[in-house]
């Protein structure tokens, strides 16, 4: 029996979101601290089995209503559906004949929900990369994040743009400029991997009673964009500038101006969008310690620079008395 078993990591982005989805730039990391793994084997029937956060069965109606809020009405079974659809759209479009095999999938994953870490888009990832290897179909790196990022737009209507989709595909620390010219010529960006030891000492904080659904920040944002909102256009090209700001400093070994930028990156959302009380108790708090902070997604998380030990043992003290997690993150360079 064929068994298979794929990984897509979870995703913090450090500068430029969320210009990703309007021809801007941004710089992210994959966070291998968390991450959703898909298995496939042969099997008489194409099976999708269900996952723990898939369950039908609770203690209580408030135990329910809490998983609703967390989950959805139907947890990660709807993205496993639509990545077999979207899968089979590519193989279709391209011409690719899949032999007649039957398969069972499974999924699981420990990436917090609706935090901004890019949950969704990681279980669509690796069900691609697992049925990929099951039927030995190539869907080149620089092409994933697109039919990633269709299968959420267009099969079960998430916004959002291609910088979780990028950075999940090449993984590690990842340049991304959606350049309108290269994104309308040729379907997809600029992406340079980049060396993650450039990177300062990074910390990320979450904590998941503060979730929001990144498709309605998006949403608002897409309408007012369109809208030729002077301020949303303007703000996205700030975000751009950021980005490029960011890589450029790693590269020339000018470290310290990564935490000034994320600052700003943050400073410059909080003008365009609003910020709940509690999200916004978890930036201020961070820079409290003197540690630079920004939200990793579309909240719920944070991530920064901090320059010192002294500092992330301030963190975790600080932040840990309004319920979040600290962590160091582990990011490695991308095979």
């Amino acid at each position: 029996m064929k068994r298979i078993v794929a990984t897509a990591f979870a995703r913090a982005g450090l500068a430029g979101n969320p210009s990703d989805g309007y021809f801007g730039k941004t710089l992210s990391v994959s966070i291998r601290d968390f991450a959703a793994r898909v298995v496939v084997y042969d099997w008489p029937t194409l099976e999708i089995l269900p996952s723990e956060q898939d369950h039908v069965r609770f203690d209580s109606l408030d135990e329910l209503a809490a998983d609703v809020r967390l989950n959805g009405y139907y947890g990660g079974l709807r993205l496993v559906k639509a990545s077999l659809k979207k899968f089979h759209d590519y193989c279709v479009q391209d011409g690719i004949d899949l032999p007649p095999r039957n398969f069972s999938i499974r999924y699981e994953t420990d990436i917090p929900r609706q935090v901004g870490l890019a949950g969704s888009s990681a279980i669509i990832t690796a069900s691609f990369r697992a049925l990929m290897q099951f039927y030995g179909v190539d869907i080149p790196r620089h092409i994933l994040p697109n039919w990633v990022l269709a299968t959420e737009r267009e099969e079960l209507g998430i916004g959002g743009g291609l910088q979780d989709r990028v950075c999940q595909a090449y993984e590690g620390l990842v340049f991304m400029d959606f350049d309108q010219e290269k994104m309308l010529r040729d379907g997809f960006g600029h992406y340079e991997p980049l060396d993650p030891r450039l990177l300062p000492p990074i910390y990320l904080a979450y904590q998941a009673r503060l979730s929001e659904v990144s498709a309605v920040v998006h949403n608002d944002l897409r309408k007012r964009w369109e809208a030729g909102d002077p301020q949303v256009v303007g703000a996205m090209l700030e975000f751009a500038s950021y980005a490029q700001r960011a890589r450029d400093c790693l590269v020339e070994g000018r470290t310290r101006e990564l935490a000034a930028i994320m600052d700003a990156n943050f400073d410059l959302r909080r003008r365009i969008i609003a910020i709940s009380p509690e999200n916004l108790r978890m930036v201020e708090t961070a820079r409290a310690c003197s540690a630079s902070a920004k939200f990793a997604g579309s909240g719920g998380a944070i991530v920064g620079v901090y320059p010192g030990p002294d500092v992330y043992t301030k963190l975790e003290r600080e932040l840990g008395r309004i319920g979040c997690r600290v962590i160091r993150p582990k990011v490695t360079a991308g095979e």
